[in-house]
């Protein structure tokens, strides 16, 4: 854990908005090369988008899948290392005891693997005439929360659909986290209704940073992502937004604007615990 006062007051985070295609070497070629790219711009931690080595659908998860460890965990550890920095690393189709989960792994920069979070909430869905899709049909959801500590701070991880659930924004804002990141693909239909709409909503009822990596727009996909990876800061402001191309968004993170939002607006101190809780019934 990082010492109050002893972590450094501002970094810089890149989101990597990967254009993903069917072929996982050429994904895992491209996504090291951006992260390469990123930390020559001066990131120290950047994220990769949601299933960023396969095609989003439940009809791929199978064949893509991989154990963690396993060839897609490697290469981001190999490439954590050679660059030194942090690498969250979006998220993959892991097989794990004859069950598949949506996973993100994030490395240190030592290549080190520092927590794994499976995908809590699955994405089911449905929106007469405009969108039907079961994460359930070959997923299975994880069960645990999952933070980090770097020398900057504390940040807690989700995956697309889990930004939806304010309780858990909540319980890392409990545990300390500062940075909320949400490797993630909305749609056309969800993503123009919702994506900035709740990443604000996250930063603002939690006074943290909240960023989000999803994949570049492929229209000839069979599921077409929204793209427009975004960091927001505590008071709700956009400080970077990508278009729908494959790019790298930049944000300097500034801790110190955190602290004086929270002391400007002390909604921490002045919660009615008397009243109401949100409780983590797990570690």
């Amino acid at each position: 854990m990082v010492l109050p006062g002893r972590a450094m007051a501002t970094f810089r985070l890149a989101l990597i908005q990967l254009q993903v295609s069917s072929i996982k070497s050429e994904n895992l070629t491209r996504a090291c090369g951006l992260i390469r790219e990123a930390s020559k711009q001066g990131a120290q931690i950047v994220s990769l988008p949601e299933c960023f080595n396969s095609p989003y659908g439940t009809k791929y998860f199978p064949d893509y899948a991989e154990k963690i460890p396993g060839d897609s965990t490697q290469k981001l550890s190999e490439v954590a290392k050679e660059c030194s920095v942090y690498v969250i690393g979006g998220s993959i189709p892991e097989k794990d005891a004859g069950k598949l989960y949506n996973t993100c792994a994030v490395f240190g920069p030592d290549g080190t693997l520092l927590v794994k979070h499976r995908k809590l909430h699955l994405f089911d869905i449905d929106v007469p005439g405009k969108i039907t899709f079961q994460e359930s049909e070959t997923l299975s959801p994880g069960d645990s929360f999952s933070s980090f500590d770097t020398p900057y701070c504390r940040v807690g991880l989700g995956i697309c659909y889990d930004i939806r659930f304010a309780e858990l924004a909540q319980i890392y804002a409990q545990r300390g986290c500062q940075l909320l990141v949400y490797p993630g693909a909305f749609n056309l239909t969800t993503g123009p209704a919702h994506w900035e709409l709740l990443q604000r909503g996250r930063a603002v009822d939690n006074q943290v940073y909240v960023a989000t990596a999803s994949p570049a727009r492929d229209e000839k996909a069979s599921y077409v992502a929204w793209g427009h990876s975004t960091v927001v800061n505590p008071w709700g402001e956009v400080l970077a937004k990508a278009g729908t191309e494959e790019t790298i968004v930049y944000a300097d993170i500034d801790l110190k604007k955190l602290a004086e939002i929270r002391q400007q607006i002390p909604i921490f101190s002045q919660k009615r615990s008397d009243l109401y809780a949100v409780e983590a019934k797990k570690s």
